[in-house]
């Protein structure tokens, strides 16, 4: 596994970097039921951060966004999936990979582990939309963005093209 929050990158001899950005945390006591099993609402929360770093790494943190370009993402659809469970104090690890990148929105994949393993605990995929930050209504993303985004992903010429 790559280091947290950080692009996983290629070693020597491969083709190319993976798109795949990684993000870690731990699950705290507050995250937890009383069996120590983290309760499902903080998924989302862990997904959320993780998507957020992911755009941090862009140069592109949400205050940026809404300054500098005025807009912001917002989550137009997700379908979770819950595998196994995370517990009290396990470290974990958050990939996060754009599947579709388009004109207003980009969709992501992601995939929540314990750090160290390779089964998943959850797994997400999630529609954002982008919108302009006073009105909130739908929008271009960003040349410049885009092209960061689409150059994480390893998106086509063709997607990067294509409208929401």
């Amino acid at each position: 596994m790559t280091p947290a929050s950080t692009p996983a990158t290629a070693t020597a001899g491969t083709a190319a970097p993976s798109p795949a950005y990684r993000f870690a945390l731990r699950v705290y006591y507050e995250d937890t039921d009383a069996s120590g099993v983290a309760y499902h609402a903080n998924y989302l929360r862990w997904f959320e951060r993780a998507r957020t770093e992911w755009l941090r790494a862009l140069d592109a943190s949400q205050e940026r966004m809404r300054l500098e370009w005025s807009i912001a993402f917002t989550v137009a659809s997700l379908e979770i999936r819950y595998l196994r469970p995370a517990r009290l104090d396990d470290a974990l690890e958050v990939e996060t990979v754009v599947s579709r990148l388009r004109g207003a929105s980009l969709e992501f994949e992601q995939t929540l582990y314990r750090a160290g393993e390779n089964r998943a605990l959850a797994t997400v995929q999630v529609r954002i939309g982008c919108v302009d930050a006073a009105s909130f209504r739908p929008c271009p993303i960003p040349a410049a963005l885009a092209a960061g985004m689409a150059r994480r992903a390893g998106a086509s010429d063709d997607e990067k093209g294509s409208t929401a």
